[in-house]
């Protein structure tokens, strides 16, 4: 233990982690750029940071504040002690609704004060798009804005009263007339009185440098206003007083379509006099798809407020008939407005992709203009980015004049770099042209403080310096930023990955097969680490209910950033830090869909678990669970269910086989089936009926575990007119015809013998278990050779055995073509009835539905055609998201169980508690139904199940 780390663990309360892991959650935010910390504090008060002031300040340390960690300019970044709010410091002191005010610690996420402010009918105005993640301590460090700022301003017009800590452990209290200001700051201004008047922009995104001209005296001299948009380098926040505003009962949305984005960009200062509530901009290469969105190549959104929703669609339709548009919607309902909201505010994720998969980068992501000049200054971005062969996508707060952009910059070559460099230089000269700021809404950071004197002049710059002289005379807070700052192209986090590719088992076919690609995906957003979810969204599980960044997706990718760089993390793939974080991945795969940029937490995880127990001994769960199939086809050759099922409820006998397999005590062993699946339909007879042929896949759930839903199955497809059959099962004689035919009739002379299996190899997968993985799903092929020969869809029931067959086949087995036919032939249960047997109408069942959508699902497979024939059938009601929390063999793991339940009661226990009497709990997954049973004494069925009752 160094010196530095056992004074700050006497001195403070609050944790205090100088391990590996502590420190590489935070070597980076959300930006380009890449700092190693000596250690990380996470204070209980504001006696704990001035603790840590003190101690610091004695050993010569710097500190850094830290918020959410979101920051796009490196300024959470810092090579000394972190000082993570969130963890302690983030609550809600008062609400104050008579007088609109509220008392904030410098760690409560934005989302927590909107929520406690909504029952009142105000809100705090600036929201970034960030809101369910960021801080308030850290929008008072970047003066952040948000796409409300047309109506409602920038943080620094929300704040009242800031309580702040300088370097050297003075207690202050900002404020108005002077109020807190620290002794010489008054003398500066007064010194210089001219230079503040004439020498700032004046636009509403300017956030560059200190605003030291809030200090005039015409302007109140308002310290506290002055503090924001400082970046955490002249003191450290404690506690704010902010304003709250009224939040207009109803809302409406214009949508405007525009031929391109600089016929929208000029359009919409001309829409500013009307007092809408936001003007936000963006073009269609940022759109994934424009179904939804009226005709056009840029859009404006626009949205209005009223008391009542026939005002607010009033006031929307005014702008539209102001607006020279293409086409144009007005959308009134929340649900359809939270839609198109999405797709805006997932913008600073997507982005980071461009249209061929390339990567894309921040560094020039929020400059600002005067909304007047904004159609003439992205003409001279546009022209810019091409004549220096680069490409990126504009977007954001057209009404205050602020851009947001991600550009495909090389950062990963030396020659890239200094394009970079290049590229950064000429773009502030543009940006200084328009009379606009280099920063308009998240600060300066390290991207482009050593540009300000192009902005500013060599001599506002050296006002700046001198202003952080007066707060913090030692440099101890945040050095680097604002002042003296360090090069725009060092410390990029680029720099230390590997630059030969990796040695890996899956294809990560969107990333050119390079994991380092894989794992640089994750830009930073951080929106993994939103304590709530709404609607079908998943990210991420592990996160909500542990509060831990080390169980974020964020979190993980960052250690896996470490691991590649090999400086923090030296052990590679042996290294317990990253295996540890990774322990507590549901691999639920929500990151995959929920994630603006598409990280896969579950494949890195499979990847990981394969390298690190490579010739080495395993968990004794991988050895069960993850080989389950084994086990459960060896009980089923050998008929000893009834054994099995009989020891298993003898508890001390159980309790025994749980410790040695690795099992959670809490959890019952689930009973096998009397009778399997596949010998009910031997017993049955096989296919019957015409009709489009399909081949029902025998999962090992459906198989050994729940065989009556492979049994309902059966028998509503077979009511919807088709004919259903098994997939083959002796390799190399079960052929069709003469191997080109694509008749059904050849097939099913040839679904007779039951003497092999076929699998998705989805257990081996979750426990990195790839090479058998490999060979399951090779074998699985041979069998399914004859299947391929046709056009006969594959209906898969388990829709996680369903989403490996779609992704880890394809990704695991790259070099084989056959597994992205059988992943392209592979429909759920609902797919398949509407795509072939469109014409069939359900029984109507007629009653309210509850439950979850299956998470492997939501990110993989799609519930849209799920959703239609819960509609036709007459099931009501929608189903909640997150993930159960079992999450296979997840939730059985020894160890996992407290998590496990933790999930099941983010989204899914309390949907079920609160449905109406009669609902139909659904389940499609046998984990859901597991835990559903375990938990709540509560049978889950598979919609096949509700359907083939509704038959009856």
């Amino acid at each position: 233990m160094t010196d530095l780390e056992a004074a700050l663990r006497r001195a403070v309360r609050g944790e205090v982690g100088f391990d590996v892991t502590s420190r590489a959650l935070t070597t980076m935010d959300a930006s380009n750029y890449r700092r190693v910390p000596l250690g990380v504090v996470a204070p209980r008060d504001a006696d704990d940071v001035a603790a840590v002031l003190e101690v610091c300040r004695e050993h010569g340390v710097p500190v850094v504040a830290r918020g959410g960690g979101t920051s796009i300019a490196g300024q959470a970044t810092g090579t000394g002690v972190v000082l993570d709010f969130t963890r302690h410091m983030n609550r809600l002191l008062a609400l104050d609704p008579q007088a609109r005010t509220a008392v904030v610690q410098p760690g409560l996420v934005l989302d927590r004060l909107q929520d406690a402010a909504a029952p009142h009918g105000l809100r705090f105005g600036p929201d970034p798009s960030t809101h369910s993640r960021c801080t308030l301590g850290g929008m008072i460090g970047n003066n952040s804005c948000g796409s409300h700022s047309v109506a409602w301003g920038t943080t620094a017009d929300s704040v009242r009263e800031l309580s702040v800590l300088t370097a050297r452990g003075r207690r202050l209290r900002l404020g108005q007339e002077w109020a807190g200001a620290p002794e010489g700051l008054r003398d500066l201004v007064d010194g210089d009185l001219a230079r503040l008047r004439t020498g700032f922009p004046d636009l509403p995104r300017r956030i560059s440098g200190y605003a030291l001209d809030a200090l005039l005296p015409e302007k109140g001299a308002d310290v506290a206003r002055s503090f924001c948009g400082s970046e955490g380098t002249l003191g450290v926040l404690t506690e704010a007083v902010v304003r709250l505003v009224a939040s207009p009962r109803a809302r409406a949305l214009a949508v405007l379509g525009y031929a391109d984005e600089a016929g929208a960009a000029e359009a919409a200062a001309g829409l500013l006099p009307l007092g809408p509530l936001t003007v936000e901009g963006m073009a269609v290469d940022l759109v994934p798809s424009t179904e939804g969105l009226p005709r056009g190549g840029a859009w404006l959104f626009v949205e209005t407020g009223g008391d009542t929703e026939a005002e607010a669609r009033a006031r929307a339709e005014a702008v539209v008939r102001a607006a020279d548009v293409v086409d144009a919607l007005v959308v009134t309902d929340p649900a359809g407005q939270r839609t198109l909201w999405r797709v805006r505010e997932d913008a600073s994720g997507t982005a980071t992709r461009t249209a061929d998969g390339s990567e894309a980068w921040p560094g020039w992501e929020d400059c600002a203009v005067p909304p007047a000049r904004l159609g003439g200054y992205l003409r001279d971005f546009r022209s810019l980015l091409s004549a220096r062969g680069l490409r990126g996508t504009p977007y954001g707060h057209f009404g205050d004049g602020c851009i947001h952009v991600r550009i495909d910059f090389d950062l990963l070559t030396e020659a890239g770099v200094a394009r970079f460099r290049r590229f950064s230089q000429e773009l502030a000269d543009v940006v200084v042209a328009h009379g606009g700021s280099l920063s308009g809404e998240h600060g300066d950071g390290q991207a482009r403080a050593e540009l300000l004197p192009r902005m500013y002049g060599a001599e506002t710059v050296a006002l700046f310096e001198r202003a952080k002289a007066v707060w913090d005379p030692d440099d101890l807070l945040n050095p680097g930023m604002l002042v003296r700052p360090a090069p725009l192209d060092a410390n990029l986090r680029f720099a230390v990955l590997p630059r030969e590719p990796v040695d890996v088992e899956f294809g990560y076919p969107s990333d050119g097969g390079d994991f380092s690609a894989a794992v640089r995906r994750c830009a930073g957003v951080a929106k993994c680490r939103t304590t709530s979810v709404s609607g079908p969204a998943v990210m991420c599980p592990s996160f909500r209910a542990t509060g831990d960044e080390a169980h974020s997706t964020r979190g993980r990718a960052r250690l896996l950033h470490e691991m590649l760089a090999g400086e923090l993390v030296t052990d590679g793939w042996r290294s317990p830090e990253v295996r540890d974080a990774l322990d507590l991945c549901l691999s639920c795969k929500g990151c995959r869909s929920d994630c603006p940029v598409e990280v896969d937490m579950a494949t890195y995880k499979a990847e990981f678990l394969h390298h690190h127990y490579a010739g080495r001994r395993r968990p004794a769960a991988h050895y069960t669970m993850g080989r389950l199939p084994v086990w459960l086809r060896w009980a089923a050759r050998a008929r000893v269910a009834p054994v099995v099922n009989a020891l298993a409820s003898v508890r001390p006998l159980a309790a025994v086989a749980k410790r040695l397999g690795g099992i959670a005590g809490e959890r019952e062993v689930p009973r096998l089936a009397g009778e399997t699946f596949s010998r009910w339909w031997r017993r049955r007879g096989g296919p019957v009926g015409g009709g489009d042929l399909v081949v029902l896949w025998p999962d090992t759930f459906t198989e050994h575990l729940s065989p009556s839903v492979g049994r309902a199955a059966v028998r509503v497809l077979e009511a919807a007119g088709l004919r259903v059959a098994l997939p083959p099962t002796l390799r190399g004689r079960a052929v069709v015809g003469d191997g080109r035919s694509r008749s059904a009739a050849p097939l099913l002379s040839s679904l007779t013998a039951r003497r092999g299996r076929v699998c998705c190899g989805l257990t081996y997968v979750s426990t990195g278990q790839l090479d058998r993985a490999r060979a399951v799903m090779r074998r699985t092929l041979d069998l399914m050779a004859p299947v391929l020969e046709t056009s006969a869809p594959v209906v898969v029931l388990e829709p996680s055995c369903a989403a490996a067959l779609r992704t880890d086949l394809p990704e695991l087995l790259h070099d084989d073509p056959r597994a992205a036919r059988l992943a392209s032939r592979v429909l759920t249960f609902a797919q398949a009835l509407e795509r072939h047997a469109p014409d069939w109408t359900p029984p109507a069942v007629n009653r309210p539905v509850t439950g979850q959508t299956h998470c492997h699902q939501h990110a993989v497979l799609g519930d849209a055609a799920d959703r239609r024939l819960r509609a036709s059938a007459g099931l009501t009601g929608e189903l909640s998201g997150g993930c159960c929390g079992l999450a296979g063999n997840f939730g059985f793991e020894a160890g996992h169980y407290e998590v496990s339940a933790a999930c099941a009661e983010d989204q899914l226990l309390p949907a079920v508690r609160e449905a109406p009497g009669g609902a139909v709990v659904l389940a499609d997954g046998f984990s859901c139904r597991t835990q559903l049973e375990q938990l709540a004494g509560v049978r889950g069925r598979h919609l096949a199940e509700v359907l083939a009752e509704g038959l009856e």
